[in-house]
């Protein structure tokens, strides 16, 4: 009998089995093909652009400034760890001869970090065409606070953002048309503005918090792009996708050997490398299309309504005032 006959055999005498295995297969293809979802090809070049990434020094803001570089864009890596920032520069220009890619100092979590960094910029850039909100943190221990006492996933992943967007505002608007792009998520689908309980010293939940900073990150956005209507600067928002990257690292450092099962059985073979979670990123940076679009959420390379709590505009409102209370932006 031949090597086909015994495989219809065994088929045959199991079939349940076969069909059963056959429908998880082609389910994880589905499965796999929706979660790796659009990939941008738009060509726009950035010659004589400037560009800051915050959070640039691995995963997709690596990639996001490897990608701005090959357009011809000057990109500045707004990042806390020099060191290993600057082995990452050095990779991008072994990559990529031409590239016009330097390091700043930045640490999200400090006010005072925030504003040297932005004074450093307004004196000796002459020009600031692209803020990319990128850096983020996630499953926080309780205990971790940022430099000025504010909860960590709020106080870097919205407040350091808003602190350094704000700051960074007359700049933006003397290089005119440009952008601001807030990383956010679909976890703010489930996040709630606590306003009685901003640093969630009464009941922390790390989930809760970082669902409540990607909330506040969708917010921010929109109350911006209605502060900045006329001005030539436009903002988006977005969902990047399930990508493989290490923002989760506190929660792996609490669960640490449920970490190496999850990446080895879900995150690996299901999850977007920081190559493709880059797409809608790059689509809200450059894509032409979007030049006269502003304080809108996007998700797969297109637009799409975030949760119906992104839409309050009075929450909106009353979150960007206690934020500049927050961060004494006057």
């Amino acid at each position: 009998m031949s090597v086909f006959g015994v495989i219809q055999d065994v088929i045959n005498e199991n079939k349940f089995v076969f069909y059963m295995f056959f429908g998880f297969f082609i389910g994880f293809l589905l499965l796999r093909q929706y979660l790796y979802g659009t990939r941008y090809t738009g060509k726009a070049r950035l010659d004589d652009k400037t560009v800051i990434i915050t959070g640039a020094s691995s995963g997709i803001g690596k990639e996001v400034a490897k990608n701005l570089a090959k357009r011809g864009a000057k990109v500045i890596l707004a990042c806390r760890n020099l060191e290993k920032t600057n082995k990452v520069v050095n990779e991008i220009k072994r990559q990529i001869r031409y590239a016009k890619i330097g390091v700043k100092h930045l640490d999200l979590a400090s006010l005072r970090s925030i504003r040297q960094f932005a004074k450093d910029i307004n004196q000796n850039e002459e020009r600031l065409d692209i803020l990319i909100n990128n850096a983020g943190v996630f499953y926080c221990p309780d205990d971790l606070k940022t430099e000025d006492g504010f909860e960590m996933q709020f106080g870097v992943n919205h407040l350091g953002h808003f602190l350094l967007t704000n700051l960074l505002l007359d700049l933006l608007k003397k290089s005119a048309p440009s952008r601001v792009v807030t990383v956010s998520s679909n976890a703010h689908e489930k996040g709630r503005i606590n306003f009685d309980d901003m640093n969630s010293e009464k009941n922390y939940k790390p989930r809760a918090c970082y669902d409540q900073s990607k909330l506040a990150n969708v917010l921010f956005s929109r109350e911006l792009s209605k502060r900045l209507k006329g001005t030539g600067v436009t903002t988006y928002s977005l969902h990047p996708g399930v990508v493989r990257t290490n923002i989760s690292k506190y929660l792996r450092q609490q669960h640490f050997f449920s970490g190496p099962i999850i990446d080895l059985f879900l995150v690996l073979p299901l999850f977007k490398d920081s190559e493709q979670g880059i797409s809608t990123i790059i689509y809200c940076a450059v894509d032409e299309s979007l030049e006269k679009e502003s304080g809108n959420y996007y998700r797969e390379c297109s637009e799409t309504l975030p949760g119906k709590r992104a839409l309050d505009d009075g929450v909106a409102k009353k979150l960007w005032e206690l934020s500049e209370k927050m961060v004494g932006l006057t």
